[in-house]
Parts: structure tokens; C-alpha cells; sequence
């Protein structure tokens, strides 16, 4: 794009650089970070790693299987990523303003495990909640379901990584490039859950759009068509809010949007060791 999650959480994206911290006393970072993306700078990478960095397609979605990215039985290989490939015939994508915009969705997960659109009855980058509610949802012939799978990688300090600052998962796939030298026009989802364990951290960095929810509330806002940007969370911080005990385990959410070119990061650092996938919501 021209601009681009859930205990002791971090997702970042600096040039090939770990994780950045800091956060204040209510959990999360202070600020918003932002770096090259869907914004206009210039194209950034992390540690060399290209665009097929640990990802793989899978024959059927939300579910996947492999020995797990901390240990313990019932950890999967990595995260099941849904992705839909959409055209520009959904007016959100390319929707002609960039800007951060985060009052696209409410602050709870709704019933059906979907974001809830809060534009009243738009936002300056989307065009309502007929359109919106097409992003997270199969629709024939608006969009294409191709899940994939995300492999976290354990590095030093306990902390696991992916990291890709060439996100294009689906490049000839679905409606296909369109022209472009990449498909820029998707958007991701993930279900899973974590045990809390107390001390965890995660970061997510990149563009666009990045709704990410733990225990069904809202943490991680990164809405509009943007670079890059980075949120850190600190779980223990957020446990009294999000009503989180130590020794339970609780559902984290992602879900995002490539809605702009000509760039596409997607990081995460985390040093919570375990996810286990959960079927997505119908």
C-alpha cells in the first residue's frame, strides 16, 4: 500500500530491528509509530525478509494443524490467516483519502464475531456499513476466501516473530493483480486463543487497517488508510479491564485491510508461546 495483538503482546515493523516497548500505564504504547506503508514513503525491510517470508496456503479455512510455536500439545504450527481478495468495486478500497481513521468500529467484537461499523453513517475512509460489513464476510462475487497460514518464529528473549514487509499473500490469486504488480486489495482475519500466563507482550506493525481484539474488546486501533503503524500491548496492564486471570485462556481477534497501494507490512512480536486455533466465526 502507500500507506499498511494479545497478552505481553508486540507487533512491530522497524527496518530489521527488534520489537519496539514502552508503554505507558494503561497498556499500551503512547503513541501511534508509523513507517514507510500505504503512505507514500519509500518502500522498507526488515532483516531481508520478502514477501513469502513463512507462509504457506491451506486447502480449507480457519483450521490447521503442527507441533506448535512454544511447546505443549496443543499449539498449532502458526496462525490460520483468512484472507479475502476483494476489486475496487467495494468503494472502501482505494477509496481515494488516506488518513487515520479510528472510528471505524466499536469497542466490542459483535455477537457474530464480526467488528461492529461505527460510522455514523460513514467515516472519512469508508462509505457506510453496507459496504463495510462486506470486508470480514464471504459475499459471492464481491469477494474470495483463500486462507493461509503464518509461521511465528522463536527468536532471542522468548520472543516470536513473523515478519513480512512484502505482504501479498494472494499475487495472481482470487480476481488477481488487477493491473498492479501485486493484489493489494484484501483483508485478513484471525481466531485464536492464548493461556494467560502474566508477563506477556504483543506488538503488531503495519497498513492498513488492524482491528485487534482480546477477549472480545477492542486493544490494537490502527484504522484508515495509512502507513505503517505500530501498537504494543501490555496484558498485564489490560488484565484488570479485559477481566483476564492468570491460568485462563482468551480469544484474540485480527482483523485487517490492504485497501491502498503500492506497499504491504504485516509484523507481529509476541512473547506469548502458545496459540491454538479456533474455527471462525460463520
Amino acid at each position: 500500500m502507500n500507506h499498511v495483538s494479545r497478552l505481553h503482546l508486540a507487533w512491530s515493523i522497524t527496518a530489521g530491528v527488534a520489537l519496539l516497548c514502552g508503554c505507558d500505564a494503561g497498556g499500551e504504547t503512547s503513541g501511534k509509530t508509523s513507517a514507510s506503508g500505504s503512505g507514500g514513503g519509500a518502500a522498507q525491510t526488515s532483516s531481508g525478509n520478502g514477501g513469502d517470508l513463512n507462509l504457506t496456503s491451506v486447502g480449507s479455512t480457519g483450521t490447521g494443524s503442527g507441533s506448535g510455536n512454544g511447546g505443549g500439545a496443543d499449539c498449532n504450527g502458526g496462525l490460520t490467516v483468512i484472507i479475502r481478495d476483494f476489486t475496487t468495486s467495494n468503494p472502501d478500497f482505494e477509496p481515494g483519502v488516506s488518513a487515520d481513521d479510528t472510528g471505524i468500529v466499536l469497542p466490542d467484537l459483535g455477537a457474530d464475531g464480526k467488528p461492529v461499523y461505527a460510522g455514523n453513517p460513514t467515516t472519512p475512509t469508508t462509505h457506510g456499513k453496507a459496504s463495510f460489513d462486506q470486508w470480514f464476510r464471504d459475499v459471492d462475487g464481491v469477494n474470495q476466501n483463500i486462507p493461509i497460514k503464518i509461521q511465528l518464529t522463536k527468536g532471542a528473549g522468548d520472543l516470536y516473530t513473523y515478519d513480512n514487509q512484502k505482504f501479498f499473500p494472494i499475487d495472481g490469486k482470487g480476481f488477481g493483480n488487477e493491473g498492479n504488480p501485486n493484489n493489494f486489495h484484501f483483508t485478513d482475519e484471525v481466531h485464536t486463543q492464548f493461556t494467560y500466563k502474566g508477563g506477556e507482550s504483543f506488538t503488531f506493525s503495519g497498513d492498513d487497517d488492524l482491528f485487534g481484539y482480546v477477549n472480545k474488546k477492542l486493544v490494537i486501533n490502527l484504522g484508515g488508510v495509512h502507513s505503517a503503524e505500530t501498537k504494543t500491548l501490555n496484558l498485564d496492564a489490560l488484565a484488570a479491564e479485559l477481566g483476564l486471570k492468570i491460568g485462563e485462556s482468551y480469544p484474540l481477534d485480527l482483523f485487517g485491510a490492504e485497501r491502498h497501494v503500492t506497499e504491504s507490512h504485516y509484523r507481529i512480536d509476541t512473547t506469548i508461546d502458545c496459540f491454538v486455533d479456533v474455527p471462525p466465526p460463520k
